[in-house]
């Protein structure tokens, strides 16, 4: 099962590092039967956007977590077995269990947040668990991050992904 993952840039170089994504269980985000459901005029690809979305706010929720990282969302999609893979539906309705670490070589890309897009990101960080509750004023920041696209990297582009980031 295709699945998306949220890091930030300090957790995917660890992850290029080790070459390995986790410790388990990890989070993350997949076409889910309760996603199917509630998104049901959407075909594959409206329905993987939606899992990369929430992947997205993810990130932000790691970003807010660590002061130190740059302010770029990260999502990484990768191909678990679905053995690796539990859905919780009472999280959030594109939300999976991973019960194992995921390996570099199941990744297949990762989707990263242009960095002159810091200042956005940074300020839907600070506000993304009062958005999760329902404060507008933070949904509206959120909003503005969710709002702009993520840059699409290779495998191979990676490394030097994060390289930039030092």
């Amino acid at each position: 099962m295709r699945v998306y993952l949220p890091l930030t840039v300090p957790l995917l170089r660890t992850a290029l590092d080790v070459g390995a994504i986790g410790p388990a269980p990890l989070t993350g985000y997949a076409v889910t039967p309760s996603l199917r459901e509630w998104y049901a005029e959407g075909d594959t690809d409206e329905l993987e956007y939606a899992a990369t979305l929430a992947a997205a706010r993810g990130s932000l929720r790691l970003l807010e977590d660590d002061d130190s990282a740059p302010r770029r969302r990260v999502v990484v999609a990768a191909d678990v077995a679905n053995a690796s893979i539990r859905p919780v539906p009472d999280v959030e309705r594109a939300a999976v269990l991973i019960t194992d670490v995921v390996r570099l070589a199941l990744v297949s890309a990762a989707m990263v947040d242009d960095t002159s897009t810091a200042r956005i990101v940074g300020s839907a960080a600070k506000v993304v668990r009062q958005a999760d509750i329902g404060d507008e004023d933070a949904e509206f920041a959120v909003g503005e991050a969710e709002a702009l696209e993520l840059q699409w990297y290779a495998t191979q582009e990676m490394k030097r992904l994060v390289e930039a980031d030092d």
